[in-house]
C-alpha cells in the first residue's frame, strides 16, 4: 500500500482530503504546518507528498525546498494542492520542482489522476535504472571478485557515494532492504527500538566495514534502523548484483558467511556482557569499543552521545552517567564539554 503525506493547514480541507485518500486504498500521514510535514517526510519516507502553499510556521515553497535538498528525500514526488491559481504562482511551484500544481477547489479525479501519473512514473524510472543497472553490472564485472577486499574495491571504483550527516538516517526497519552498504568514511550504528521506544544498538560500523545485510533469496524488509553517529560518506551495491557476484564466486560467498557468522559472535558477546558483566566492566568496554571503531587514539575525545553509549552497555542512561562521573573521580576518564577524554586506557582495560 503505498504512502502519501498529505500537509495542509485547513483542519476540515486536510480531515476529507485524508479521508477520500484512505477510501482509495492509501496510507494516509497528516500534517498541520510544514515545519511538521519535512519531519514527517524524513521519517517515514512516504510514496508522494501533497502540499498546500499558505500555511504557517513554513510555506509550501520551503518544504519543497527542503525535501528538495535532502538526499534522503528528494525522489518523493512532490503535488501542490492550493487556492493560490495564479499563472505566476503556478509557474513559482512549478519553477521549484514541484511534479504537478493542483487548484482548490479540485475534482477528485484530477486529484486521483495526478497521483498515479506520479507514482507510475516513479516505477518506470526505477525499472529503467535497474535494467541499466544489471547492464552495467554485466559490463562491469567481467573481472572475477574472488574476496571481500576485491570486493571493496569494486565498490570505491565503481558506486556512487552518499553523504549523511551525524544523526540522519540511512534506513529504518520495516523499508525495503534493497542494497548493502560500505562505509568510506564516518561511524554507523544499527539499532532496535522497543515497544517503550528504549534503542538498543546491535552494531558500530566504522570506515570500510559492510552493514545492511538481510536475506540473499528472499524480500526480507531491513530489521533495524541505521543512523550515522558522525557525518559519513556510504557506498551502496544492490542486493541483485550482489547476489549475482556471488553466484558467479563461490570464495567470496565463503568469505562473506564468515564475515556474517563472525558478526553474530560478535553479537552474541555483546548481548553476554550486557548479561553478566557488572555496570564498570559494561561501561569500561563500550568506551574501548566506541574508541575502536570511531579509530580514535586513547589521548583523542570520544565525541558521542551518552545515550548511544549507554544503549551500547545496555544499561540505564542515568546509571551510564553516574559510573562516568565515578571514572572521572576515580582519574580514569575526563570530560571536555561533552566530550570523553580517556586518561588511563589500562584501568578501562582491567576493569572488573
Amino acid at each position: 500500500m503505498k504512502t502519501i503525506l498529505l500537509i495542509e493547514d485547513d483542519l476540515v480541507m486536510r480531515e476529507n482530503t485524508a479521508e477520500l485518500l484512505e477510501l482509495a486504498n492509501y496510507t494516509v500521514l497528516t500534517a498541520a504546518n510544514g515545519k511538521i510535514g519535512v519531519s514527517l517526510a524524513k521519517k517515514y519516507i512516504p510514496n508522494i507528498i501533497i502540499c498546500d502553499i499558505m500555511m504557517p510556521e513554513l510555506n509550501g515553497y520551503g518544504v519543497l525546498q527542503i525535501i528538495s535538498k535532502d538526499i534522503t528525500t528528494k525522489h518523493i514526488p512532490f503535488i501542490f494542492l492550493s487556492a493560490k491559481s495564479e499563472h505566476k504562482d503556478i509557474r513559482k511551484g512549478m519553477n521549484l520542482g514541484a511534479d504537478d500544481y493542483i487548484t482548490k477547489p479540485f475534482d477528485e479525479s484530477e486529484l486521483f489522476s495526478a497521483i498515479e501519473s506520479r507514482l507510475a512514473k516513479v516505477a518506470i524510472l526505477k525499472e529503467n535504472l535497474e535494467i541499466k543497472s544489471i547492464a552495467d553490472t554485466n559490463k562491469t564485472f567481467d573481472e572475477p571478485i574472488k574476496n571481500l577486499g576485491h570486493l571493496k574495491k569494486y565498490f570505491n571504483e565503481n558506486m556512487e557515494g552518499y553523504a549523511y550527516q551525524a544523526n540522519e538516517m540511512i534506513y529504518q526497519e520495516g523499508d525495503n532492504s534493497n542494497y548493502i552498504y560500505l562505509i568510506q568514511q564516518g561511524v554507523v550504528k544499527t539499532y532496535k527500538i522497543d515497544e517503550q521506544g528504549k534503542e538498543l544498538i546491535t552494531g558500530l560500523h566504522k570506515e570500510n566495514d559492510f552493514f545492511g545485510f538481510t536475506s540473499f533469496t528472499h524480500n526480507v524488509p531491513y530489521q533495524e534502523f541505521a543512523t550515522a553517529i558522525e557525518n559519513t560518506q556510504v557506498l551502496r551495491l544492490s542486493n541483485r548484483d550482489l547476489k549475482q557476484v556471488l553466484a558467479e564466486n563461490a570464495n567470496l560467498t565463503l568469505e562473506l558467511i564468515d564475515f556474517l557468522t563472525d558478526n553474530v559472535s560478535d553479537f552474541k558477546d555483546q548481548l553476554l556482557q550486557m548479561a553478566y558483566s557488572s555496570v564498570r566492566k559494561k561501561t569500561a568496554n563500550t568506551i574501548l569499543q566506541f574508541t575502536e571503531k570511531m579509530k580514535k587514539r586513547p589521548d583523542e575525545n570520544i565525541k558521542i552521545s551518552r545515550s548511544d553509549l549507554a544503549s551500547i552497555a545496555g544499561i540505564a542512561t542515568e546509571t551510564f552517567i553516574r559510573t562516568l562521573s565515578d571514572f572521572k573521580k576515580d582519574g580514569i576518564i575526563d570530560f571536555k564539554g561533552s566530550n570523553i577524554e580517556i586518561i588511563d586506557i589500562n584501568k578501562l582495560k582491567k576493569m572488573n
